[in-house]
């Protein structure tokens, strides 16, 4: 099995790596710590398993599925991430992915699922699982359900306390355009300012306070 791994922490990806090689002793595996490489080198690698970290530090991993995903689309997707809130593995499921685990799951788990996934089969860790299934979750504020793929993805690093210009550096477009989403989404959001629109994340389940929450001077 051919394994990609995608994530910008090095002692993380490596500390992975060796895990799954130690528990999968058939897996080659390629390390790779951004998601403009991940989508580069995706058709010449043509990996089983695409294994992507939510937040990366160009582009996020919603962005490398969707952009993957639209030119290879039996890519087998597995978001491995800290970003368990129920709104983000709804747009990871949305763009594609196949599997979804967090970084708090068991080593035997991860193996699991990255086995699972490789054979064509959806998994999703059953913590997460569960609360989709009970939807124990406060609802989805009905604001948010029409909601672009881009739009969403500006609201979490904004209302995580990503500057504007941080945001388009990731998103790989222009400052303008960014504040340009953020005074649209204020108006689809119908609030009135920058505070407003992170209490209304927070408050939607789509980020949790300690993540940075600095958005407020942007």
């Amino acid at each position: 099995m051919k394994l990609m791994i995608v994530d910008d922490h090095l002692v993380v990806r490596q500390g992975i790596a060796n895990l799954l090689r130690n528990l999968l002793p058939a897996v080659a595996i390629t390390e790779l710590d951004n998601g403009q490489d991940a989508v580069a080198r995706y058709g010449s690698i043509q990996p089983d398993v695409l294994m992507l970290d939510m937040g990366l530090p160009d582009i996020s991993g919603l962005e490398v599925a969707r952009r993957i995903r639209q030119r290879w689309r039996t890519a087998a997707i597995l978001f491995f991430t800290m970003h368990d809130e129920l709104p983000m593995v709804r747009q990871a499921l949305d763009v594609g992915a196949m599997g979804f685990v967090s970084k708090n799951c068991a080593p035997e788990e991860l193996a699991d699922a990255v086995r699972r996934v490789g054979d064509g089969q959806p998994y999703i860790e059953h913590p997460i699982a569960t609360r989709l299934a009970l939807n124990r979750e406060r609802p989805v504020d009905r604001r948010l359900r029409d909601m672009t793929q881009r739009e969403m993805e500006v609201l979490l690093m904004f209302a995580r306390g990503d500057a504007v210009a941080r945001i388009a550096e990731r998103l790989c477009v222009s400052s303008k355009t960014v504040s340009n989403h953020l005074a649209l989404l204020k108006s689809k959001l119908q609030v009135e300012s920058s505070i407003e629109l992170v209490h209304l994340a927070v408050d939607a389940g789509l980020v949790r306070f300690g993540q940075g929450l600095d958005a407020g001077n942007a």
